[in-house]
């Protein structure tokens, strides 16, 4: 398989060869992150055929250093929009539903909220504080609860599998997220950022 750099400098050329060389390498993988968070595989399908196009369309300007993050992120926000879009006004108890209702109840209601979805300024430096808050809680969290903590807030993926690849009890797994939650939202406290 062609190393991430070469991937990058055929979208950089615009050598339409990136593509496929995205699909060959990370096509299981985004399928997965779509999955998910949508539970049809027809939709996660056409989510990562989107991500492609999106990558494309991104690059340049963007340059990558971590191409899997990268397309990653690109399918989760364009899985979460469908979602969003095929769901609006009911609950169809995915894990992206269980996920968020879980991390909601830590750091407020508005977690997905998108920089473009709000228009007042104050919202805007409320919601670039607490994330620039979670980033740097993730990043003082040991390897294991690290890896525990985005996998299934940011990747969506269930309790079941975020336990199984850092082979530990799922019954370990519920009780190590519920204290990071418990944790997270202390250091939230601590911060100022809830009255």
């Amino acid at each position: 398989m062609m190393e991430d750099s070469m991937i990058v400098t055929l979208y950089w050329n615009r050598d339409e060869n990136a593509i496929t060389e995205t699909q060959i390498k990370y096509e299981r993988y985004l399928t997965t992150v779509a999955l998910n968070i949508l539970n049809n595989l027809e939709d996660s399908t056409e989510c990562v055929n989107d991500t492609y196009l999106g990558a494309w369309n991104s690059i340049p300007p963007q340059r990558p250093s971590a191409l899997s993050a990268y397309l990653a992120k690109i399918t989760r926000r364009i899985s979460i929009d469908r979602y969003r879009y095929k769901n609006a006004g009911r609950r169809a108890g995915s894990n992206y539903d269980s996920s968020l209702e879980e991390l909601s109840e830590t750091v407020g209601d508005s977690v997905e909220v998108k920089a473009e979805e709000t228009t007042n300024p104050v919202s805007d430096g409320e919601e670039k504080l607490r994330h620039d808050l979670i980033m740097k809680f993730i990043a003082s969290l040991s390897d294991d609860s690290r890896k525990l903590f985005i996998g299934r807030y940011f990747y969506m993926d269930s309790v079941k599998d975020c336990a199984a690849y850092l082979n530990i009890s799922e019954a370990k797994a519920k009780t190590t997220l519920f204290r990071m939650r418990q944790d997270l939202k202390s250091f939230l406290a601590k911060e100022g950022f809830f009255s």
